[in-house]
């Protein structure tokens, strides 16, 4: 697909703590490698993937594709040790990227056991500055090639994801383990959104079609709480 040859822009944002692997799945997804020597991310960076994507209907039937142009944005890890700094944070990013994102994932390193209890404090961040209080989330526990060094088990991560009702997979940025799966998972979660939406004004002011023309007839519309749809 040639530039502005696509259906729809959408905008998915990597969040957890620093260190758990954000950068080098976002890579890997997207070139295809690994880098075990990257530098932590400084702000906000972002990488970008086109796909195709096409539903399946009742009778299992693809119906046809839609050209994706995908934007993965790439936040510096912060963790919850000071509140206050955390909050000041979260409101620097929230006009800017939170609202804009369609979608999120929220990495966590499965040999970090805080990277894993700062789940929680992400997605309550998440609720509270998101485009609605219940965005699209897939939860990763990242470096799972790193099975001697352990320490958060799968059932744990597991309950966690369905106490919060999100998809839940374990991925290696070095191998590419389940990668592509939780990233397009994602994007299913978000064009089925779609769909069920007759009123399309609960989607960010970040994601438009081809033509440049956002969902939301005015821009800059309420957050709906309810995101219902």
């Amino acid at each position: 697909m040639s530039d502005g040859d696509y259906d729809y822009l959408i905008k998915f944002l990597a969040l957890g703590d620093s260190g758990v692997g954000k950068t080098s799945v976002l890579y890997q997804y997207t070139d295809g490698k690994f880098n075990s020597k990257f530098i932590t991310t400084v702000g906000i960076d972002f990488r970008e993937k086109r796909v195709v994507y096409r539903a399946s209907g009742l009778d299992g039937a693809l119906g046809r594709g839609q050209r994706i142009h995908l934007q993965l944005w790439d936040t510096a890890g912060q963790e919850r040790c000071e509140a206050r700094a955390a909050d000041a944070w979260f409101r620097s990013l929230t006009t800017a990227f939170f609202r804009d994102a369609m979608g999120f994932l929220l990495l966590f390193d499965l040999t970090n056991e805080q990277s894993f209890l700062n789940v929680r404090n992400w997605i309550t961040q998440l609720q509270m500055h998101a485009y609605c209080d219940n965005p699209d989330i897939v939860l990763c526990g990242n470096k799972s090639d790193l099975e001697d060094q352990r320490v958060v088990k799968e059932e744990e991560a597991r309950a966690l994801a369905e106490k919060y009702g999100v998809p839940y997979f374990e991925t290696s940025a070095a191998n590419g383990t389940n990668i592509s799966p939780a990233i397009e998972g994602l994007l299913d979660l978000i064009m089925k959104r779609m769909e069920r939406c007759v009123d399309k004004s609960w989607v960010p002011e970040g994601v438009v079609r081809s033509n440049g023309l956002p969902f939301a007839d005015r821009p800059g519309e309420e957050r709906n709480a309810g995101c219902s749809c």
